[in-house]
């Protein structure tokens, strides 16, 4: 069977209409003109969404110049490759037989940045660089980002692509709800939290902490604090040694942009409800350390922050305080050397529990008090919930070890929870989708003991059939994976999708179409934001200026640049096939 285009889209919404031709006299009806024109306007519509996702065009990175940086091109779009990985084929006349579920988006790993907090620690981060000591470890790249200022702007461009797209690109339904699947905020910080929640809901926002008047942190130019291994997007004062970026990267300069980066902005607000799970940087500093540790707070809203690590602090030793959590006192140490600056304190940095951020979620405007979360949630603690769409439950899971590290896990209360929840949503007749932060690979962290891992809740979610997809983010990279039942027939597909933070920066749209043949589609398709393709380097004014002045700098990262976080062909804008459960 081909792959579905936008021409046979056209042409499936016209058949609608042809069928109201009235058959004695050859006449059109005004019912049937009537049809026809709806149909048309539905095909067209249909038509406009594709044109905005990537079935149209696709950014791509240009051939590398000096340094290896690259500028980022728009390449020909690219069709849904059919996947048929559970065994479930294709049957001839889907197409103009099929019709809409339910519409989605989602977006991922968005990490709104305090890029001035004095608990971020990018100082390690030169520690992973080609050139390092002992050579890169991949452990410690993530600490700092050169574009790590501008990701709410990111985020308020991709929400505006999406309300601009509005609907699915395959069958036309208004896009139902987003669900957003965690690692929303960097460093588990109220005003990261507050950002990500106000950007999404719409309204004034302003990405800026401690002083209201200037930039504090390892961009700015600081006298006495000025370190090469960071980018500084500002012209450098005559006779200053350029940054690392811009000398061996090959970085461009951006005069103005962590100015503008501060200043307050309109956020347009998603145009339909939005949900969120909890990701592990949501919960714990830099995604790996418990916020109860003491001290972290303290730090976060205090007024030293660390530019540059003295000679006397190793990378080994700070990859053993890593392993045995003994992070404050290499804080303690760094925050009293040479390479520590006075910034303005802030207590709106002050890290929260997993039931603060919960409760920043009623803080709303719009009608969805919760985003998902539910009073339940608040008066227990946890960050688990359902939540219907039609025919669809949506089961929110909270995949975080609190116990500490990056990758994830379940406790058996909320298993037990789970199990129960899936058996009621087939006595309920519900199609379930499952969102979470981790992944079934990336959820192997044990820490604390007696913990539901991956294979164990995959077993789970195979046990039920009514379970189509799982849908999660994580790894920042495009995936799709088929989990199949051990007889081979039968199974779930787990959808995962790259960040906004690191390249290629894009979400997805999810699309479920009943095929009226006992089989369901799930259409995944990729969305770039809508910033330009090229930045423009005097156009500072808006967020969609900002978020291509961002994707580019992702594209750039030195630390990225190898890394193939887009996926094959079969990971971006696929169909994917499955047996419908419910058989309506």
């Amino acid at each position: 069977m081909p792959d579905l285009s936008r021409r046979q889209l056209l042409r499936s919404a016209g058949a609608a209409a042809l069928a109201a031709t009235a058959a004695a006299s050859g006449a059109v009806s005004s019912a049937a003109t009537a049809a026809s024109s709806a149909a048309s306007s539905a095909g067209s519509a249909v038509a406009a969404a594709a044109r905005r996702t990537t079935l149209a065009g696709v950014i791509g990175k240009a051939a590398p110049g000096p340094g290896g940086y690259t500028t980022l091109v728009a390449g020909p779009g690219e069709k849904h490759v059919v996947r048929t990985d559970l065994g479930v084929k294709p049957k001839k006349g889907r197409v103009e037989r099929r019709r809409g579920v339910l519409a989605f988006a989602q977006l991922s790993d968005i990490h709104v940045t305090d890029a001035q907090s004095p608990l971020r620690v990018e100082w390690v981060d030169r520690w992973d660089d080609e050139d390092a000591e002992n050579g890169p470890t991949g452990l410690l790249s993530s600490s700092y980002r050169p574009h790590e200022m501008l990701a709410a702007h990111i985020a308020d461009s991709m929400v505006r692509e999406i309300n601009a797209i509005g609907k699915g690109p395959v069958t036309g339904k208004p896009l139902a709800l987003a669900v957003q699947t965690g690692d929303n905020s960097d460093n588990a910080q109220l005003n990261e939290i507050r950002w990500n929640i106000d950007v999404l809901d719409g309204g004034e926002v302003r990405i800026d902490s401690g002083d209201p008047e200037k930039w504090e942190g390892v961009a700015d130019l600081e006298p006495g604090f000025y370190d090469i291994h960071y980018y500084h997007p500002d012209p450098l004062p005559e006779g200053v040694e350029p940054d690392r970026p811009r000398a061996k990267y090959g970085f461009p300069a951006f005069p103005g942009l962590l100015d503008a980066a501060r200043r307050p902005f309109t956020a347009e607000g998603l145009k339909m409800p939005w949900i969120s799970v909890f990701g592990n940087h949501d919960g714990l500093v830099q995604g790996n350390f418990p916020t109860a540790i003491e001290g972290l707070s303290a730090v976060a809203t205090g007024s030293t922050k660390v530019i540059s690590p003295p000679v006397e602090v190793s990378k080994g030793e700070v990859l053993l305080a890593l392993a045995t959590g003994r992070v404050t006192e290499v804080l303690q140490k760094v925050m009293s050397s040479p390479g520590a600056r006075t910034v303005t304190p802030d207590p709106d940095r002050r890290l929260l529990t997993r039931g603060e951020v919960v409760a920043e979620h009623f803080t709303t405007k719009t009608w969805l008090k919760g985003h998902g979360f539910t009073q339940q949630n608040v008066a227990d603690g946890t960050a688990y919930y359902t939540l219907d769409r039609g025919r669809i439950r949506f089961v929110g899971l909270d995949t975080v070890n609190l116990a500490g590290g990056s990758n994830g896990s379940i406790d058996r209360a909320q298993h037990a929870w789970l199990k129960s929840t899936l058996k009621q949503a087939k006595k309920d007749k519900k199609l379930v989708v499952v969102c979470s932060h981790h992944t079934s690979t990336s959820m192997d962290n044990d820490a604390g003991g007696d913990r539901v891992l991956g294979d164990e809740l995959v077993e789970t979610l195979l046990a039920h059939p009514n379970v189509v997809a799982w849908v999660n983010g994580h790894t920042h990279t495009n995936n799709v994976w088929a989990r199949k039942k051990a007889t081979g027939k039968g199974g779930f597909w787990e959808i995962n999708t790259a960040s906004h933070i690191d390249w290629p920066q894009q979400s997805r749209l999810i699309e479920i179409a009943n095929n009226k043949d006992r089989t369901l589609s799930i259409f995944a398709t990729m969305v770039d934001h809508g910033g330009p393709v090229a930045p423009d380097a005097a156009k500072l004014d808006d967020t969609h200026a900002l978020a291509s002045i961002g994707r580019e700098l992702a594209a750039n990262d030195w630390h990225e640049r190898a890394v193939g976080r887009t996926g094959t062909r079969q990971d971006r804008n696929v169909e994917l096939l499955i047996a419908n459960p419910l058989r309506w």
